[in-house]
């Protein structure tokens, strides 16, 4: 029997949820919500390390009671705790949990007092009156939340990062162009902090004029569906099923607010558990002083940490684990940000499977201001899209001599080169040897069980030519996990063998994930941020790279491309086993 990091991490935030309903010990909710945000961000396979007799104690942020109940549930497929909290409420309660809106205390309500158990029968029962009839509910809250379960049904579960943050991004112009008075206005909530996948847009500005910007807003053209109109508050549906959530606040609350509707939840209890021990509470006005609750309001955010005594988190670590300890001491990250990065190390053309020509693709990467750029396109391998032959490849180094001069700025030859099912490479040594960059990935054979991938990148790693290997766990956003490979046991071999790891910034892959780059950072792994551009537009894919970068708590020393272009040939020109030294101290 399987039980995933997510499957684990998703039965503690049940249980924590569950307790709440119950009104048990608000510290004992919090224990098993931070307990599923550590399962959560954790690299490794807890099923893994549970069938080879680790100790989980050994893991920060997993005591003697977590461990135990991972351990049963890896065993049994079961917590006894957590079936033992179900039984004792309604059937339903968690279910309705996930309506938006709907607390801990009004699901119980809800599923106790109707009857109702799944959404549908929830559906029958506002139809039918029994909700309106409910105490403390009425016809209005009824049909609210009425609305909520239609639109749940018929809106994706979650819509990808590179979807969602341009959508924000061109609402957010769309509105600058309307309302010259709209003042501050930034994204808040997860697509703030970065996550890979978004439930809604929330956005938060500022204006003399709220009214002529919520208006703005639900008539601008991708809007299908108004769900609120207010002054302060406005919902909207767009053409592609995303609900954007446009709040507008008072500028002198503004850092306040949006330190508030950023999150995440996990992230605000500690900080409002810390602010509690400094004589202080928080809400999305401000922060006030227990004694004698004046309000002090933050007009912005480097302002409401400083107040605490803390030096501005960023948003994209905001995840409750160990950034406020962290704070607290001074050792905070310096983050990588996209204008440290001098290249980009992993660009395809249309000699494979790329839309832009050569000369485009190296135009593009001058104009955006790169000092280099490596042309990697495709081996042959056993993939889907046609690859370059030794003779195309060498072909193609000799067509680039002249590129990089002619477009003021440095091409680097490359090749993201097949692993094949056995581990050997699609091009012979020799060939990739005159090259200034290998990238090698795995496209084909995805078949393979996990510890047959395993050994397949490993022994690739081995060979002296790879530099770098592409988006190593294979996933693909929403589709395909990387659970189950030896993420460890690739991370032991890349820092034994001085070969650096990809963050891939195509929007649907993000490989290396957060959690995995995190490790990797432990470990002294190099990193490296590319596009996996096919066409001009999508060299703008490295800024999802350092979002999750970010969200690892990468800095620009563990990045190879924001070395200067002198230093990274340098790099490549040294030894594998050698190199790891070239980097140390960067971070």
């Amino acid at each position: 029997m399987s039980s995933t990091n997510d499957q684990i991490a998703g039965l503690f935030d049940d249980m924590a949820t569950l307790l709440q309903m119950k009104g048990d010990s608000i510290f004992k909710v919090r224990a098993y919500q931070r307990a599923a945000r550590t399962v959560e961000q954790l690299p490794m396979s807890l099923e893994k390390a549970v069938r080879e007799g680790e100790d989980l104690k050994a893991i920060p942020g997993i005591g003697d009671a977590i461990s135990k109940k991972i351990q049963e549930m890896v065993t049994t497929g079961r917590v006894d705790t957590y079936e033992r909290l179900k039984s004792e409420l309604p059937r339903g309660s968690l279910t309705f949990m996930n309506i938006p809106g709907v607390g801990p205390k009004t699901a119980v309500l809800i599923a106790r007092e109707t009857g109702a158990g799944t959404v549908e029968e929830l559906e029958r029962a506002i139809l039918q009156g029994r909700l309106a009839d409910v105490p403390r509910m009425g016809e209005k809250t009824a049909q609210n939340i009425l609305r909520h379960v239609r639109r749940m049904r018929s809106k994706k579960s979650r819509v990808p990062i590179g979807d969602a943050l341009p959508m924000a991004e061109e609402v957010i112009s769309q509105l600058h162009q309307a309302c010259p008075g709209l003042d501050r206005v930034s994204p808040a909530g997860s697509l703030r902090r970065s996550k890979e996948t978004v439930g809604d847009i929330d956005i938060m500005g500022t204006s003399d004029d709220p009214d002529a910007v919520m208006d703005a807003l639900v008539g601008l053209p991708q809007v299908r569906e108004v769900l609120g109109h207010g002054s302060k508050k406005s919902s909207v549906v767009v053409q592609s099923g995303l609900q954007i959530d446009l709040r507008m606040v008072d500028a002198d609350s503004w850092g306040a607010m949006l330190q508030y509707f950023t999150g995440s939840q996990q992230h605000s209890i500690l900080l409002r558990d810390y602010a509690n021990q400094r004589g202080l509470s928080l809400n999305e006005y401000g922060i006030s002083d227990l004694e004698s609750g004046a309000l002090e309001k933050q007009a912005d955010e480097e302002g409401f940490y400083r107040r605490l005594g803390l030096p501005l988190i960023p948003p994209e670590i905001r995840e409750g684990m160990w950034e406020l300890d962290l704070a607290r001491e001074g050792r905070l990250p310096r983050l990588v940000e996209i204008g440290d990065l001098r290249g980009d190390l992993h660009v395809h053309s249309n000699w494979t499977d790329g839309a832009d020509s050569l000369e485009a693709m190296v135009q593009a990467a001058a104009a955006a201001g790169l000092e280099y750029v490596a042309i990697t396109d495709r081996s042959p391998g056993r993939g889907t899209s046609a690859g370059l032959s030794s003779k195309d490849l060498l072909d193609q180094v000799r067509t680039l001599a002249s590129l990089g001069e002619r477009c003021g700025i440095r091409v680097l030859t490359g090749c993201e080169v097949e692993i094949l099912p056995d581990g050997s490479l699609d091009h012979p040594e020799d060939v990739l040897q005159q090259l200034d960059i290998v990238v090698a990935s795995i496209h084909s054979a995805l078949g393979q069980s996990p510890a047959e991938m395993t050994r397949r990148i490993v022994k690739a790693m081995a060979d002296p030519t790879v530099d770098i290997v592409g988006h190593p766990t294979c996933r693909m956003v929403g589709s395909r996990e990387s659970e189950g490979l030896d993420v460890e046991a690739l991370f032991a071999a890349a820092a034994a063998t001085g070969t650096a790891m990809e963050i891939n910034g195509n929007p649907n892959r993000l490989d290396l994930k957060d959690s995995h780059i995190q490790r990797a950072v432990d470990l002294g792994v190099p990193l490296a941020i590319g596009s996996d551009a096919r066409c001009i537009a999508d060299l703008a894919h490295t800024r999802f790279g350092v979002a999750m970068a970010r969200r690892g708590w990468c800095e620009a020393g563990h990045v190879l491309n924001t070395l200067p272009a002198p230093d990274l040939l340098a790099y490549l020109g040294t030894p594998k086993p050698h190199r790891r030294s070239l980097l140390a101290g960067r971070g």
